[in-house]
């Protein structure tokens, strides 16, 4: 503590000297509850940096002396879900999507973690709860490319479309326009009875042109069949409803048929765990729209 020698007093308390536009700087020590504060916060720390992992080094960083680490934490507690589910996951392993189905409590924990795996995997493309976006099908209505029965969307899980897996579901669409199969007229022609199946169709002339060209043996009847229903087997979606993939106006159908674009799914099986796969199976299905 400074002494009034040294340093002036200000109303009986010592100051350090400093003094700016009459304010004076008093020199009052830190109260010793805080002191003592702080110096256990640094003992602590001391503590704290020998017992657990701490301080990087050159080739890696001090582990501590108990040995402690968060990821085999994490680990054990991942092992110690798996064996608390395993009860069920071992029936899954087992048993088919259709089977799991009959069975309501393992239906229930399949259907949870399907939500989980879509959340994880498949939301990205397909969107929460499956709603879909321009260019990725909706999984929650009863319109399926693929077909929407259980095998089917196992298939598709397992297998992808166009993934470049040997089993992968592939169907490719001809660029009738790029390829001169047809001519702009034609395909303005083919859209419009595209748009009649729907009811859309503001030029029928036009409509009743298309609809020829449409029934033609190796035009657009061979895959989506009579009156555009579609054919699943063929990965050939109906034109008679208003669920377009890549947009349902005249524009952008008459872009789909002069240069189509071909979406792609990866194939899962290898990526995701078979009782994963089933679950994601009974899981899509449950959305709403599996048959």
């Amino acid at each position: 503590m400074p002494t009034k020698t040294e340093k002036e007093l200000y109303q009986g308390k010592p100051t350090t000297g400093h003094e700016w536009d009459g304010i004076r700087e008093l020199d009052t020590p830190l109260p010793k509850w805080w002191v003592y504060v702080l110096y256990a916060s640094i003992a602590w720390a001391v503590v704290y940096f020998i017992l657990y992992p701490s301080v990087p080094w050159f080739t890696g960083y001090f582990k501590g002396v108990l040995g402690w680490n968060s990821r085999a934490e994490v680990a054990e507690k991942i092992d110690e879900a798996k064996r608390g589910q395993s009860r069920y996951l071992d029936r899954i392993k087992t048993q088919s999507a259709d089977e799991i189905r009959r069975e309501p409590d393992l239906l229930n924990f399949a259907l949870a973690g399907g939500k989980a795996a879509f959340a994880d995997n498949c939301a990205p493309c397909h969107g929460a709860g499956g709603a879909g976006t321009k260019g990725f099908p909706s999984l929650a209505d009863d319109l399926w490319i693929w077909g929407g029965k259980l095998a089917d969307i196992e298939q598709t899980l397992r297998f992808g479309i166009r993934s470049g897996h040997e089993k992968a579901r592939s169907s490719q669409m001809p660029a009738y326009g790029t390829d001169g199969a047809l001519k702009p007229d034609q395909i303005g022609d083919v859209a419009e009875y595209v748009l009649s199946l729907t009811g859309r169709s503001a030029d029928k002339a036009a409509a009743e042109r298309g609809a020829k060209i449409f029934a033609e043996e190796d035009k657009c009847i061979s895959c989506h069949g009579k009156d555009g229903v579609g054919k699943a087997d063929l990965g050939a979606p109906p034109l008679n409803t208003r669920i377009f993939l890549y947009g349902g106006s005249k524009a952008e159908i008459v872009r789909q048929v002069t240069k189509p674009q071909h979406g792609v799914m990866p194939a899962w099986a290898g990526r995701l765990d078979d009782e994963t796969i089933k679950m994601l199976t009974l899981y899509v299905h449950a959305l709403g729209g599996g048959k």
